[in-house]
């Protein structure tokens, strides 16, 4: 399954949110820095559907991604 990320990084509190079927929208507390936000973004994902086959497969050094998840 494919779903389109938009990464918020740097905030003060964590939040994700379903915009529309396969579109998320995902603040984390990490900065954009040593793929911090990318790993945890990845790690939101795998406890959100319960798998650990996630990867971020376009738009690593961009806000908004396309995942996919096994």
């Amino acid at each position: 399954m494919y779903i389109h990320v938009k990464v918020t990084p740097g905030a003060r509190k964590e939040s994700m949110e379903e915009t529309k079927p396969s579109y998320f929208k995902i603040v984390v507390k990490e900065k954009a820095e040593n793929n911090a936000a990318n790993r945890r973004v990845v790690e939101l994902l795998e406890k959100h559907f319960k798998t650990k086959n996630v990867r971020i497969i376009n738009g690593h050094q961009s806000p908004s991604k396309l995942i996919f998840i096994d």
